[in-house]
């Protein structure tokens, strides 16, 4: 691919509307400085330096999306506390439309707050309820995304399933058969709890490791002939059009009808792979939407995670980055 035309597809990521659906999360990092253990008990004692909130889950997704320079809505629920309401002011910091993120009393918005120290994580502290949605904020949530796709016209809707009960089956059924009778492209960022729900879907995403647990998987070869029997079974079950699975430190593969292909990750300075996901998923939604070319899909994709996993915590891609490393390192090959 010509330098010209990654200029042209990066240009194009600008009239892509793009529906991101799943467990938004507010990720809180207090950085500081480990100098002693305290005498109370055998801990770290971590002198607080700076505080941070960052976009985390769902959210994170949302926000890679629109780093790219797609127009993107987030669907949700959040709980009316002050955690929502941070959550909230960071998505219109960004300019991520929360015109469908809805609010919940019944619900407490998911948190997970982080104490780093040396680039190290000491301690996580998590507040949650995982629990499925009840039927009336599933009908909530179903309604938002049936006026989303029929007012916006989005190209693609992305799931981002974090097992914390917004991403019902009957949520999850209800929205891919919306997106699918209008022509919209779905992508799945799964977990374990649903991963055989998602019947229908366009692009299916898990990571090598979700993916043997669910099909049960012993054997622990990864060549091709193994991953394109893995999307196999995954298409007897989920009747999709693409597997993409990620390989941790060995890239990714992918497989749409009989193209199929490992494409090696580069090497890299692996700071933090947390957020990793996010960011793959985001970023192939929006190559494979304006594409639809799988393998240049996973091959950009391929570049962005890594390129996130140089970074402390959940970040959003360099979009000047990742198009510059596209250049450098896709066209070579291509």
């Amino acid at each position: 691919m010509a330098k010209e035309d990654f200029n042209k597809l990066f240009r194009k990521f600008s009239e892509i509307k793009a529906g991101v659906i799943g467990d938004v999360m507010l990720d809180t990092y207090w950085w500081g400085t480990v100098d002693r253990i305290s005498p109370e008990a055998p801990v770290p004692i971590v002198s607080l330096k700076k505080k941070e909130h960052r976009l985390g889950g769902a959210a994170n997704v949302a926000l890679n999306v629109k780093a790219l320079g797609a127009r993107v809505s987030i669907f949700s629920l959040i709980g009316n506390d002050e955690d929502g309401q941070m959550l909230e002011g960071l998505f219109k910091e960004q300019e991520i439309s929360t015109e469908y993120l809805l609010r919940s009393t019944k619900r407490i918005t998911t948190s997970k707050s982080r104490i780093i120290s040396r680039n190290q994580q000491m301690l996580r502290l998590d507040a949650e309820i995982v629990r499925d949605l009840d039927p009336a904020d599933e009908q909530r949530l179903i309604d938002a995304v049936t006026r989303y796709v029929e007012q916006e016209q989005p190209q693609v809707m992305i799931f981002e399933d974090y097992n914390k009960g917004v991403l019902t089956r009957n949520v999850i059924d209800e929205v891919i058969k919306i997106c699918n009778a209008k022509g919209v492209t779905t992508t799945v960022d799964p977990k374990r709890k649903n991963f055989f729900s998602f019947q229908g879907v366009t692009v299916f995403k898990p990571n090598l490791k979700e993916v043997r647990e669910a099909l049960n998987i012993i054997d622990e070869n990864f060549d091709k002939p193994a991953l394109k029997n893995i999307h196999g079974q995954l298409k007897e079950r989920l009747q999709h059009r693409v597997s993409f699975i990620t390989l941790s430190e060995h890239g990714v593969f992918y497989q749409d009808e009989e193209e199929a292909d490992i494409v090696p990750a580069h090497v890299r300075n692996i700071a933090d792979v947390s957020g990793a996901g996010d960011t793959v998923i985001a970023v192939a939604s929006l190559v494979y939407a304006a594409t639809k070319d799988t393998r240049l899909m996973a091959s950009i994709a391929n570049l962005a995670g890594g390129i996130v996993c140089e970074e402390v915590g959940t970040v959003a891609i360099d979009k000047k980055k990742l198009l510059q490393e596209c250049k450098e390192l896709i066209e070579e090959k291509e």
